[in-house]
């Protein structure tokens, strides 16, 4: 079984946003990049799968600028066989991501791919449903346990109310959730093996996909600020705030 994982380069979650003084996008200038939380969870779950023989090989592909490489290096050094790059400036959307997956899929053939339900800088949860739509594929999103069984695939997946399993036939599209499982540290002798790998960088136009906006950004800005709590000296009282204040009864 060959399994793809595509993993996006976006800041590191443990950096604070700061918003543009234009309020056109997020100020990315020294900023530190990581691999997308929910993409890592992807690229473990896929090596577990080749370390437990079910997987054969396992692919990461990232879309995005030429330090994109350096998200790719690190799924290498978690144990993935070889990646690919495909090289663009663009913000690309989820469409353009989802067809531009669609396209690698119909070159490398795998039998699953695993990706993260959502980036943590758009949010959007879209590129895995709308790849598998575009390949006529079934998915099982927000997974919180994979298991093959045959030529189908157990996905366990999140839902609001409780857990739900479902069988997918292989070729399928999964997404993860946080409890899946926890990402691995990748061992120096393994980042230095990850440099060895192959990496192919390609870029749109070789897959002749358009990476042009569908959508206008109008303007970002930062959430409001939380005020601060108060103490009241009565039942009456706070019900007045929540009532005249807070606008909650």
């Amino acid at each position: 079984m060959k399994i793809l994982v595509p993993v996006k380069r976006v800041i590191d979650y443990n950096v604070k946003v700061r918003v543009k003084s234009d309020q056109t996008g997020v100020d990315l200038a020294n900023v530190k990049m990581s691999m997308n939380p929910f993409d890592e969870i992807a690229v473990e779950e896929a090596v577990r799968l080749l370390e437990a023989k079910v997987a054969a090989e396992v692919i990461a592909v990232s879309i995005g600028p030429e330090k994109a490489q350096d998200q790719i290096r690190q799924a290498l050094a978690m144990g993935a066989d070889r990646g690919l790059l495909i090289k663009t400036d663009d913000e690309v959307e989820p469409l353009s991501v989802a067809k531009l997956l669609k396209a690698v899929c119909e070159a490398e053939r795998p039998d699953l791919v695993i990706l993260g339900k959502q980036a943590i800088d758009d949010d959007s949860n879209q590129t895995g449903q709308m790849l598998a739509a575009l390949l006529g594929w079934p998915q099982g999103t927000f997974a919180s346990k994979v298991i093959k069984d045959g030529e189908k695939v157990n996905v366990t997946r999140e839902v609001d109310g409780g857990l739900q399993t479902v069988a997918l036939k292989l070729p399928a599209v999964v997404t993860t959730d946080l409890r899946l499982n926890e990402p691995r540290y990748a061992s120096l002798p393994n980042i230095m093996k990850a440099k060895k790998k192959p990496l192919d960088i390609k870029t749109p136009a070789d897959f002749g996909v358009s990476t042009a906006p569908r959508l206008k950004v109008l303007k970002v800005a930062e959430p409001p600020k939380r005020t601060g709590g108060a103490k009241v000296d009565s039942v009456a009282t706070l019900v007045s705030k929540l009532k005249n204040e807070a606008g909650v009864l």
